[in-house]
């Protein structure tokens, strides 16, 4: 039986703990979604946030950013302290922070919503957030991400600015932060309460179909996962009379209502088979069954035919409806993925004769393209995607697994079969692939080699009895750098990149020849990495 967290413990932690800016590991360190850990490690606590919060004050002086700062939390035990330290340092600072009504929980996609809805037709005074979130990771972890006015998450440099700038604060054991006591900082007159659920709900039928949900009488299983999202679903099936069963509502910081994952670890995870097996096990009671993690980016959909479907499946079917049934977007919008996305998505986009903008993982590299209406749809294999609003403008630029997720009643509401059924008909139309990703060990050097790892230094010839045709190590969408490997041949691909947060490295693969094929593309993957990055 898994350990429950003990919140006390750990909430004083977050308050006890000091990092230590010499060893690496207690350092802020933004990955590809924000800056996470836990009070436990030293790895996330109010000092770090402290000094992130001065940092993005900072960062958003250097750039003009003077608009209202939107402030949203998930429903993860550190959450609630780490965003009042936020509060209290953006208040210290003159910011115009826009908090929850009634401290309701705030997903990410309500965050990006409120600040492209804001920003909508201004030049001057742009908005932007902060989302505290350490997304579907266990119960103990805190995280922390920036949204700029484009409204997705933050980029790279972005993300260096803050990060260096939050480092050089923590070296100085906070000097330079500016703070004022929790009740001072709620009763500024720069703090302002903004309703996101209801701004975010009723905006909901300029995005999806939901009268033809309706009238398709379209049954939805709906479980939170304790999440962000928890108490949005009620207000959707109400004002827009969805045939839509809340199947938990429940709000537990050490989430013990959750089925484990692979390794016994508690994570929101609904892209996982373990996590989602009490949903899968109510399959047949609706026409889709869906789930979302913590801060409700990512989707889960479970279906009558296929049960939970893997997230490149249900990505592939999005495609398919969505860019046969938005007259309203542009004729050239492009379909987004990243280079570690399944194939399916490539030949369901020749298809629908639609461009496919590939670029390295993270859903950064989408929120231009999701601004301008240059990219219809983005989504990453993670199970995080975002697509545009009926007319072609921008709904949210990060991951919206709300959307996603009542997406799967649309079309099932449209098609008369649901997302598990269409696939098995892309299938037989494009042919079957094989997917997987596993992980293995390496050291902090290995991991080093690996990410500046140019496609000339691999020199390999030869992957699963095949010629390898292509190896990239940037992206073709973007020429941005994968921070690793692309690998591909006739009858498959391997992609190899170090974890930004644990001694590992990902090899994601895909075949075309079967499972056999997989299995042997993955070991020879591995043997081939680490002979180029050494021991």
């Amino acid at each position: 039986m898994t350990a429950l967290l003990d919140i006390a413990r750990l909430v004083t932690a977050y308050y006890a703990e000091r990092p230590d800016a010499t060893v690496p590991g207690e350092r802020v360190a933004f990955g590809t979604s924000g800056h996470r850990g836990s009070a436990f490690g030293r790895t996330f606590n109010e000092w770090h946030v402290a000094a992130i919060s001065q940092a993005i004050v900072e960062y958003r002086r250097v750039k003009g950013i003077d608009g209202p700062l939107f402030l949203g939390l998930d429903t993860h035990a550190l959450s609630e302290p780490a965003g009042a330290t936020a509060l209290e340092v953006l208040a210290a600072n003159g910011v115009t922070v826009m908090v929850s009504e009634g401290d309701e929980f705030t997903p990410t996609p309500a965050v990006s919503h409120a600040i492209i809805r804001y920003n909508l037709g201004r030049t001057l005074g742009l908005a932007d957030g902060i989302v505290v979130t350490p997304s579907h990771n266990p119960p103990e972890h805190g995280g922390f991400k920036y949204n700029p006015p484009n409204g997705g998450p933050a980029d790279s440099d972005v993300t260096r600015w803050i990060e260096k700038r939050a480092n050089e604060i923590l070296t100085k054991d906070l000097a330079g932060v500016k703070r004022v006591p929790y009740r001072q900082a709620v009763r500024a007159s720069t703090t302002h309460r903004h309703d996101y659920l209801r701004a975010y709900v009723d905006d909901l039928a300029n995005v999806l179909d939901l009268d033809r949900i309706r009238s398709a009488g379209v049954t939805i299983g709906v479980d939170p996962l304790g999440g962000a999202g928890v108490h949005y679903w009620g207000p959707i099936a109400e004002r827009y009379k969805l045939d839509l069963t809340v199947l938990s509502d429940a709000v537990d910081r050490t989430f013990r209502f959750m089925a484990p994952d692979w390794d016994g670890q508690i994570r929101m995870d609904p892209s996982s088979k373990y996590v989602m097996r009490p949903l899968i096990e109510q399959k047949d009671r609706f026409d889709v069954v869906v789930a979302c993690d913590t801060d409700h980016d990512r989707h889960g959909i479970v279906t009558r035919s296929a049960g939970l479907l893997p997230s490149n499946h249900y990505l592939a079917v999005s495609i398919h409806h969505l860019f046969r049934h938005r007259p309203g977007w542009r004729a050239d919008a492009a379909i987004g993925k990243t280079v570690v996305s399944s194939t399916m998505i490539d030949r369901v986009g020749a298809r629908l004769g639609r461009r496919i903008h590939e670029v390295p993982i993270g859903f950064k590299w989408f929120a231009a393209g999701l601004s301008d209406g240059s990219l219809g749809f983005a989504g990453e294999e993670s199970a995080g995607s975002s697509f545009l609003r009926r007319d072609g403008t921008a709904w949210c630029t990060d991951k919206d697994g709300i959307i996603a997720a009542l997406l799967a009643a649309e079309i099932t509401a449209v098609a008369g079969r649901d997302p598990g059924e269409i696939y098995a008909g892309l299938e037989r139309a494009e042919g079957p692939t094989f997917y997987t990703r596993v992980e293995a060990k390496a050291t902090p050097a290995q991991k080093k080699r690996l990410g500046a790892l140019t496609a000339e230094q691999f020199t390999s010839t030869e992957l699963a009895g095949e010629r390898i045709e292509s190896v990239i190590s940037a992206a073709p969408g973007n020429g941005a750098a994968l921070g690793g490997i692309k690998v591909s041949t006739a009858g498959g691909w391997f992609a190899a990149r170090p974890s930004g947060t644990e001694d590992i490295y990902k090899i994601y693969a895909e075949s075309f020849r079967g499972a056999d094929h997989l299995n042997r593309l993955v070991a020879e993957a591995q043997a081939v990495v680490d002979a180029t990055i050494g021991g």
